[in-house]
């Protein structure tokens, strides 16, 4: 991807999963990548991982879903290139909590609308101001299939904070665009993570599953690489005159 190389990237909740393959994609990419997630073992496996492979990533032990923590880790990560060219907020899930609208308890709903959407307010708020020193920027945010059309394995909290996210994205794209700076969400279907596709077999049959499936125009589920190369093309310079989309990413099962 043209314009990516020597360049900063900040990603949330990269310790794993879509995280670490963006991470790893973005540093053959040519770009300087810091992580951060709660988990300190897992960091350190994707750090080892990239050494493996001859490349660069950066970790800091941070939670997403505590404004200090992830606010320290951003600027840590800008004193030490002296750039933040892009952040990713990867940081999200549905947490387990129940798939029915009925059983979801306040609780339920401030837990997952803190992590996936107060994550992602609180990360933007850390990075926006040091991207408006040099007028340029990209900010990557994860929102889902379930935020636009419903979700078939997690509950209305979930789709509704990925809702919330493709909403901020339009507001922060029309508010920072004349500054130079991009704002785009990412709208997956099914990613097969172990922790999604764990999830996918408790919550539907296998011969839902396999109706599901086949009903997708391309007839499988996303990889973690399949969103890896999305995230590297909206970082690039090929999307320079991109900014507040919601980009589906379902392989056809929803379209607009």
């Amino acid at each position: 991807m043209r314009g990516l190389s020597g360049k900063t990237v900040f990603l949330t909740a990269a310790g794993a999963g879509i995280g670490k393959a963006t991470a790893l994609r973005l540093a053959q990419e040519g770009m300087q990548v810091w992580i951060s997630d709660r988990d300190a073992r897992a960091l350190d496996e994707v750090v080892q991982e990239a050494g493996r492979m001859k490349l660069q990533v950066s970790a800091i032990q941070a939670d997403s879903g505590q404004e200090a923590e992830i606010a320290q880790a951003i600027q840590r990560a800008f004193d030490a290139t002296g750039r933040l060219d892009v952040l990713v907020n990867n940081a999200g899930g549905s947490l387990h909590t129940p798939y029915r609208f009925a059983e979801e308890t306040d609780e339920d709903w401030q837990r997952v609308m803190g992590l996936n959407l107060m994550g992602a307010v609180w990360a933007c708020r850390a990075a926006l101001p040091l991207m408006q020193r040099v007028g340029s920027g990209r900010i990557i945010n994860y929102g889902s299939k379930a935020g636009r059309y419903g979700s078939l394995i997690a509950g209305p909290n979930y789709a509704a904070a990925k809702g919330a996210i493709s909403a901020l994205t339009r507001q922060l794209a029309m508010e920072y665009g004349p500054e130079g700076i991009t704002v785009n969400c990412i709208c997956p279907g099914v990613v097969l993570t172990p922790r999604t596709s764990g999830l996918w077999a408790e919550r539907r049959s296998a011969a839902e599953r396999d109706q599901i499936v086949s009903e997708i125009p391309l007839r499988r589920h996303a990889g973690v690489d399949d969103i890896a190369g999305i995230v590297a093309f909206l970082a690039s310079d090929d999307a320079a005159f991109i900014t507040g989309v919601s980009l589906d990413v379902n392989g056809g099962q929803a379209m607009a």
